[in-house]
């Protein structure tokens, strides 16, 4: 692995605030988080204490309001500080972007007095997030999911199942939970905020994962978990839709991630061509591999216009689920191929743990899966430009 540091993308951001940030979480990155990534992840370690400083730097409420302590930061740039930290180490970038997510029913659909009795230590406090949608046997059809919250006599809900693939479970200290309330499909679905210490709440051992094995993804069983009423996310019945916007969203933050991936592929392997000499030259020399870097960079940059277009949507207030789906579809294939041929320019080399390529590799596979896989963000393009399927 080289000591070289990680090229610098020449980024417009839109004001000087948002440039110091940028230049904050760099830092940070390259003092507390990339120096350790490679020998935490191999351990499996969960970096709590480095989330913990990212509360304490203001950067894991940075798109929502400043009266609850978040950040009033465009998406444009929120996205931004995601790759950055991807770039780093998935495990951070991703758990920020749960934890964005976990915090979005409560900061879109809550009522003013849940906003100020819980976004603080949400946004700000140093809480950890979780969002609680997938189960065993809902994955891609979410709308089926089957574990049900039952009200007492007009007071506090109980709430049995359990939950799947959940990023953050077993450490997190509130999650975002979606339980059928009602009817068969997405009408009988409710939003709501579970303490992480809730009495009935337990996590299974977490997964056993080709990559990110440092980022906990574990089920969690609710054992007639009690919730008051006042931990009700909007209404009853809006679960799925508070849960289908916050996905948009989640999209965008998983498309930052992949290009921060591809990015730490793509310097690695710039550094690698140019140091690495054969027949008395550089590799990078040589035409074929530098048809590769320069595919592996026009990949790059395509996708980070393509999310970023998006979030300038979502900024204006402008529909953005289409342009959502096309961003998390193109940036996470171009991830898996950047990293995948990042591995060949390495060689052998590429195959070893002693450089990040292929753990980058390993890791921009999962990215291809959560928040929906490709295979339904093809589904959800479509839908937009053709309608429906009739059957």
């Amino acid at each position: 692995m080289t000591d070289r540091a990680p090229q610098t993308v020449d980024r417009q951001l839109p004001t000087e605030e948002s440039r110091d940030l940028l230049a904050l979480v760099r830092e940070i990155a390259q003092r507390e988080i990339r120096p350790r990534a490679a020998e935490e992840e191999d351990a499996g370690s969960f970096p709590r204490e480095v989330f913990t400083l990212l509360s304490e730097a203001g950067l894991l409420g940075l798109p929502y309001a400043g009266e609850f302590g978040g950040g009033e930061q465009p998406y444009e740039v929120y996205l931004q500080v995601l790759e950055e930290l991807a770039a780093a180490r998935l495990t951070v970038g991703l758990g920020v972007s749960v934890h964005s997510l976990a915090c979005h029913g409560l900061a879109g659909y809550g009522t003013k007095e849940q906003q100020t009795a819980h976004l603080p230590a949400m946004l700000g406090g140093g809480l950890l997030g979780a969002y609680c949608l997938s189960e065993p046997a809902s994955g891609s059809d979410a709308a089926s999911l089957t574990t049900k919250a039952v009200r007492e006599d007009g007071g506090d809900w109980i709430i049995t199942g359990t939950k799947a693939w959940i990023t953050h479970g077993g450490v997190a200290d509130f999650y975002t939970v979606l339980a059928r309330t009602g009817v068969e499909g997405p009408k009988g679905i409710t939003a709501f905020l579970v303490p992480g210490d809730a009495e009935g709440l337990t996590a299974a051992v977490p997964e056993k994962k080709m990559g990110m094995k440092g980022s906990p993804t574990a089920q969690l069983h609710f054992d007639g978990v009690r919730v008051p009423d006042a931990r009700r996310i909007g209404e009853e019945g809006q679960g799925f839709t508070i849960a289908l916007a916050a996905l948009d969203a989640g999209r965008l933050g998983i498309a930052a991630c992949a290009i921060g991936v591809a990015q730490a592929a793509l310097d690695e392997a710039v550094t690698y061509a140019l140091d690495r000499k054969q027949f008395g030259h550089p590799i990078a020399d040589f035409q074929g591999l530098r048809f590769m870097l320069a595919d592996m960079a026009t990949k790059i940059e395509a996708g980070r216009a393509l999310y970023l277009a998006a979030a300038r949507l979502r900024d204006a207030g402008k529909p953005f689920s289409r342009q959502a789906a096309m961003a998390k579809l193109f940036c996470t294939d171009a991830a898996m191929a950047v990293t995948t041929d990042a591995v060949q320019v390495l060689g052998g080399y590429g195959y070893t743990a002693d450089f990040p390529v292929e753990r980058l590799m390993r890791e921009a596979k999962v990215l291809q899966i959560v928040e929906g896989t490709n295979q339904i963000q093809r589904m959800v393009i479509a839908r937009h430009l053709a309608g429906p399927e009739t059957r």
